[in-house]
């Protein structure tokens, strides 16, 4: 309890409590041909990098192939929502493979050829927002391979609070089901799990959740490690780290850059926490419960039901409740009510009695939480689903629209890893709501905890980051519209010259106007974290696709452009994969060799990176209006609990000082 702090509301439990049920692994290597062994998993290793805004995860698998002959096979891994794989490699007998990103018809055409010649190669794709996918050829008789892969994730803190999920559980879909087999187990002879934590704002403290061997400590110069291993175990649950800043409450404004010394356009990662006091909301709320009854709940409905049950057991007496099942159509569980004892009775009894009922018809669901709400009140739907919808209409658009003319807030709970995350980010974007992955490793206690502080208080309206002083381009949204207490607000883009940037955030609390500033410098020169340029280009994509999912733009005209972001910048899309061969076949098939040098450049910063507390933090100037007060407070670092001021503390990891701009 003392790393979450104090208790929830009991409204908000249903939504994270039903995660748990059998999971099945994602972390094997099945064969291509019937009747072949699959590969024995040797050693599977995991380290972690985690340093202020965004991770580095390197997994290294040694596999034995038991055969008497080479063998085909292949390996998926869910893709996490903001991750940008950079790199790959297989370690043979008697070679070394690397991978290139080119256009995806190519990398399969020579994937292909190569390994119908005998060659061995590699491949990874990706198959939507689902999973990676890795398939190896000609894996050689009797002898081990190593198959490493690298991805980066852009991260961020809420209420304080950082998560980092290692996923291994699969997501529990039809698809899934079927690839991995109800009867498959993801033994490994040995797994070991490392991670190394630095922030420039004091960590106070860092937990794993479900591992009880997991061995934390701390450097001399602050940084946390993490280490776990086993032998034997089995990849069939996800890892989970959770890590509290020291400073939970004070704003501030993180900045990553990235320039190189030859100049050209620089890239920049901005984190702005606003760190501000919000009202509790002190008048009754009405909660829709919108719960997913598909086939693929089965192992997980017990769960929900009893959380339910328990979440309106603890509803206060000017809260209002209502539940909403959904299938292949929605049904209704029990009408909107208040909570008094006898209707949470008569509901529970209701709600014990439903049953599965086969597909995802998630827009029908949807469709009946938002009918018959009363607009003097705050409602508040919460979706709790594991699968992807496959019924009834689909269109991403259709669900932008039904929610943008409903003055409702959804918030989702995605169980599994293969929950359909691009359409929640639309349903939450259009209701001003939010969504979160949740895991069966996950503090459930947490979680709630983390909803709660959004769902109970008041929130910024009408937030709108802008900067003068520097010219930036290609930048994702600065426009939020609606920011929950302790939300993170995370942006990229590129500047075209360094100088003395002003950024302000401007927002309206209960309709009343506030406005933050303040100043920093875009570096000239700034090498330490080129990775950047990885996850800005990931961003772009996200954006592009949204886009074409909103019908804002046409699927041929994105599918171009998220290709040539994707070779150029070297990531694994939709559009593009990663071709694994030695440097001859490279060379015979004509491939450029984009992604060696990006990744030899990610080496070098990450081999002479300097730890964050060599590195002083810069202070800027700080100005808080309201309304037309014109009081000013200065500060960097101290708490500050003057009605709605804003101390910002500027800098970051292995960095130069640097910032960003305003939207489009």
């Amino acid at each position: 309890m003392r790393f979450w702090g104090s208790l929830p509301c009991a409204a908000c439990v249903a939504m994270v409590c039903a995660t748990t049920g059998e999971a099945k692994a994602a972390g094997v290597l099945l064969p291509k041909a019937t009747g072949d062994v699959a590969p024995a998993i040797v050693d599977h290793a995991v380290e972690v990098v985690i340093n202020n805004g965004f991770s580095r995860t390197s997994v290294r698998q040694i596999f034995h192939n038991e055969n008497s002959h080479p063998i085909d096979a292949v390996y998926r891994f869910p893709v996490p929502p903001d991750a940008a794989l950079s790199e790959m490699s297989i370690e043979l007998v008697d070679r070394v493979l690397q991978g290139e990103v080119v256009a995806k018809d190519r990398a399969q055409q020579i994937y292909t050829q190569e390994t119908a010649a005998g060659h061995q190669a590699g491949l990874a794709t990706q198959n939507g927002y689902q999973s990676f996918e890795f398939s190896v050829g000609n894996i050689p008789a009797q002898s081990d391979a190593a198959m490493s892969f690298v991805y980066y994730e852009k991260l961020a803190i809420d209420a304080g609070v950082g998560r980092f999920l290692y996923p291994l559980e699969n997501g529990g879909t039809d698809d899934a089901a079927a690839f991995w087999g109800a009867t498959e187990q993801a033994a490994v002879g040995h797994f070991s799990f490392d991670l190394s934590l630095s922030s420039l704002v004091p960590v106070s403290e860092l937990r794993v959740p479900g591992v009880s061997g997991a061995i934390v400590t701390t450097s001399d110069d602050g940084q946390q490690q993490v280490h776990f291993d086993g032998s034997p175990a089995e990849l069939t649950s996800d890892v989970v780290v959770y890590y509290k800043l020291a400073t939970d409450k004070v704003g501030r404004t993180d900045v990553v850059p990235y320039r190189p010394e030859s100049g050209g356009d620089g890239t920049f990662m901005l984190l702005v926490t606003p760190g501000v006091d919000l009202a509790p909301i002190e008048h009754g709320t009405d909660y829709v419960y919108v719960l997913d009854f598909s086939g693929s709940m089965d192992t997980k409905i017990g769960t929900l039901k009893s959380a339910v049950e328990e979440a309106l057991a603890g509803l206060g007496p000017d809260d209002r409740f209502r539940l909403v099942g959904f299938s292949d159509q929605a049904f209704e569980i029990a009408p909107l009510q208040a909570a008094s004892p006898a209707n949470v009775a008569a509901a529970s009894t209701q709600l014990d009695a439903a049953a599965l009922r086969g597909g995802t018809n998630l827009y029908a669901g949807l469709t009946s939480a938002t009918q018959a709400h009363d607009p003097e009140r705050v409602t508040s739907i919460f979706l709790v689903t594991d699968g992807v919808t496959n019924q009834g209409i689909v269109d991403a658009a259709a669900f932008d629209g039904l929610l943008r003319e409903s003055d409702v807030r959804v918030n989702g709970f995605l169980m599994g890893n293969s929950a359909n995350w691009p359409l929640m980010d639309v349903i939450a974007d259009a209701s001003g709501g939010f969504y979160a992955p949740v895991s069966n490793r996950d503090d459930i206690l947490g979680q709630v905890m983390l909803a709660k502080s959004k769902l109970t208080h008041d929130a910024l309206h009408e937030a709108k980051l802008s900067l003068s002083g520097v010219e930036v381009s290609d930048t994702t949204d600065f426009d939020f519209g609606k920011v929950y207490q302790g939300q993170q607000l995370v942006v990229f883009g590129r500047y075209a010259e360094p100088g003395q940037a002003q950024l302000r955030l401007d927002t309206k609390v209960r309709n009343q106007p506030k406005s933050y500033t303040t100043s920093f410098t875009f570096p000239e020169v700034a090498t330490s974290s080129p990775e950047l340029e990885r996850l800005w280009a990931l961003e772009m994509i996200h954006a592009l696709q949204k886009r074409a999912l909103l019908g804002l733009m046409s699927d041929p005209e994105v599918r171009r452009l998220v290709a040539d972001l994707g070779v150029k910048y070297q990531l694994v899309t939709d559009e593009t994969s990663m071709l694994v061969l030695d440097d001859q076949g490279f060379a015979e098939n004509g491939v450029e060799r984009l992604n060696q040098a990006r990744t030899d450049a990610e080496h070098d910063a990450q081999a002479s990176s300097s730890s964050p507390s060599s590195n002083s933090p810069v202070s800027g100037s700080t100005a808080a209006s309201s309304g037309a007060s014109g009081d000013s407070y200065g500060g960097a670092l101290d708490p500050i609990s003057v009605g709605m001021v804003l101390a910002w503390l500027l800098g970051g990891r292995r960095r130069q000082t640097g910032a960003a701009r305003g939207g489009r």
